[in-house]
């Protein structure tokens, strides 16, 4: 719909404004916008800024639980964090001698239920401040009117702040991100080279070796990839122990 290429689209905000003209939007968005104009100087819809806000809830709680079960920081480094911090030493103290990873299930549950219930209450007063009487005010609000405080937009900031020190830039995780690189890149560049080894279905939709049309095709087929396919097609591809 209309509406979901719109959030997609306008997940930060919008995309158009001051100081940011159209042209120096990616030509994909820039290309679609001329055929199907998706408003990219207002902001998108309060069902999208909803979904973009439960996707950061999502994202930085369950990333925390995931730098935990990886070994990649430990719960007393936690501490200091406000919220979580607090939050983690709450369910330990509530639950003396129970399993590590069931507390730790706890208090990443815990957590997202606090920033649910602080973006709804920041997002049922800016609504009552707004009182916009359709989607078309939403748009014009002159900003979101699905949001978090700026108490928890100040936690937030300082949780992703620990995240990218103690997890994203772990040497562990930068080694598995350029391992992905090299896979894409490999795989990119013999798709736009010899489109004759793309399945049949996708090697009907390129056009010749090295060009745009099949570039956007290459990119399509591999962006609709998940992690292990991507792998597997590139131990088919490049791995030739198979014919040793």
């Amino acid at each position: 719909t209309w509406e979901s290429l719109e959030g997609v689209v306008k997940h930060n905000g919008p995309l158009v404004q001051a100081g940011r003209s159209i042209e120096a939007l990616p030509g994909a968005i820039r290309d679609y916008d001329q055929r199907h104009p998706l408003d990219l100087a207002g902001w998108c819809g309060l069902e999208a800024q909803v979904a973009a806000l439960a996707d950061d809830i999502a994202y930085n709680n369950h990333d925390i639980d995931d730098g935990l079960r990886a070994g990649l920081f430990r719960v007393e480094d936690l501490r200091d964090l406000p919220l979580v911090g607090e939050t983690f030493r709450e369910v330990y103290a509530e639950f003396p001698g129970v399993d590590s990873d069931r507390c730790n299930a706890e208090a990443i549950r815990r957590l997202i239920g606090l920033r649910v219930a602080d973006l709804i209450a920041e997002t049922r007063r800016r609504l009552a401040q707004a009182k916009p009487e359709d989607v078309a005010a939403v748009r014009a609000a002159g900003g979101p009117l699905v949001a978090f405080s700026e108490g928890m937009l100040a936690q937030e900031k300082l949780l992703r702040r620990f995240l990218m020190d103690r997890m994203y830039r772990h040497y562990r995780v930068n080694r598995m991100m350029s391992q992905a690189r090299r896979i894409l890149r490999d795989l990119f560049t013999l798709f736009l080279d010899e489109p004759d080894v793309l399945p049949d279905r996708w090697r009907a939709m390129a056009g010749a070796s090295g060009s745009t049309q099949t570039a956007g095709v290459a990119c399509d087929y591999i962006a609709g990839m998940t992690d292990p396919f991507a792998i597997q097609e590139h131990r088919r591809l490049f791995n030739l122990e198979r014919w040793l």
